[in-house]
């Protein structure tokens, strides 16, 4: 048990003199972190960018296959959906505030 304590000490002094180290060297720190935030984008603008453009797309071995009744049962879904908003547009609704007298 006093082991653990002993390395749990150790281990909080050693993050200690390693923030007060940063903190005194202010502007190689900064400096330190910037040039890791480039060199980290530019990896992630070479794989997402660079890699993408550089592939040569693969081609669709399987052949598209066109399904006639099924496109037939859509178009016909669809035509009547189609006379249904076209029927709403011709029909007048009883509008419930016109009939006030003032």
């Amino acid at each position: 048990m006093e082991e653990i304590k002993i390395k749990i000490k150790k281990t909080k002094d050693f993050f200690k003199r390693l923030f007060y180290f940063f903190i005194e060297r202010v502007f190689l720190t900064c400096l330190l972190l910037f040039f890791i935030s480039l060199i980290f984008g530019a990896f992630l603008f070479y794989k997402y960018n660079i890699l993408v453009h550089n592939l040569e797309p693969t081609e669709e071995t399987r052949s598209l296959l066109w399904k006639e009744d099924v496109y037939k049962k859509i178009l016909g879904v669809w035509q009547k959906e189609d006379e249904k908003f076209k029927e709403a547009e011709t029909k007048e609704y009883f509008n419930p505030f016109n009939n006030f007298n003032k």
